[in-house]
């Protein structure tokens, strides 16, 4: 591993990750084809934020977060800071301190590959964070890693100002290049919810509006009333 702090990598539009952000994981999930989820075991420190904002990416040791330090100098306003280490670790390597400096910053939230601490101060601050673990467990600051290079993250290659959509739903990451694909997309299937929405709201069925019903003798499904169903359960 190349240690190594690249600086002033190029990043997506910062108003163009906050929209992404707003429309949330699940839609923008879906809208670019059920690609980019980080997977189930990134969960928020607590519920209720939703952020979208170009990846400041760092490489670190198991149980030691001396990149982190490193990398806060290149946050700006509008980053999300993501966090790999080169092997696996739950250890706590992000707390209130680190979040007062990137708070600073301006910067929108962090996403760990490791674990989270302080969760209540985190809490308070109204700081997001996610993580793969929660946990006490302290870290050094005494091995070299690496600022703004590729990591990989739940199966995901995160490259430097792609953007990271985080919510109550989990993480997922959007490549720059397809940032705007990813609005556009995302967009029609706002749109298209909000259709959906308003027919449920007057008692359509999604059997109908997706034109399932017709279906379901593809699928083997069939109907029984109960008294066949029962005697032929005898």
């Amino acid at each position: 591993m190349r240690t190594v702090v690249v600086t002033d990598p190029p990043r997506a539009d910062a108003g163009h990750a906050e929209q992404l952000g707003g429309f949330g994981v699940a839609t923008v999930h879906e809208a670019v084809g059920r690609i980019g989820y980080l997977g189930p075991e990134f969960r928020p420190a607590w519920p209720g934020a939703r952020i979208g904002g170009s990846a400041v990416t760092v490489l670190c040791w198991p149980g030691d977060n001396l990149m982190i330090h490193v990398a806060v100098e290149q946050c700006r306003a509008g980053d999300v800071l993501v966090v790999a280490t080169n092997s696996p670790s739950t250890d706590g390597l992000f707390g209130e301190l680190f979040a007062t400096a990137l708070a600073h910053r301006g910067v929108r939230g962090v996403v760990l590959g490791s674990g989270v601490r302080d969760v209540a101060e985190l809490q308070e601050m109204g700081f997001p964070a996610w993580s793969r673990a929660v946990s006490a467990q302290g870290s050094v600051k005494a091995t070299a890693g690496a600022v703004n290079v590729p990591i990989v993250l739940g199966g995901q290659t995160i490259h430097p100002g792609d953007v990271v959509v985080a919510d109550d739903d989990g993480v997922m990451v959007v490549p720059r290049v397809d940032v705007p694909r990813a609005l556009t997309a995302s967009q029609a299937r706002t749109d298209k919810e909000a259709a959906s929405r308003a027919a449920f709201q007057q008692g359509e069925l999604g059997l109908d509006r997706y034109g399932l019903r017709d279906r379901l003798g593809e699928f083997g499904i069939e109907y029984v009333p109960y008294e066949e169903y029962a005697e032929g359960e005898r």
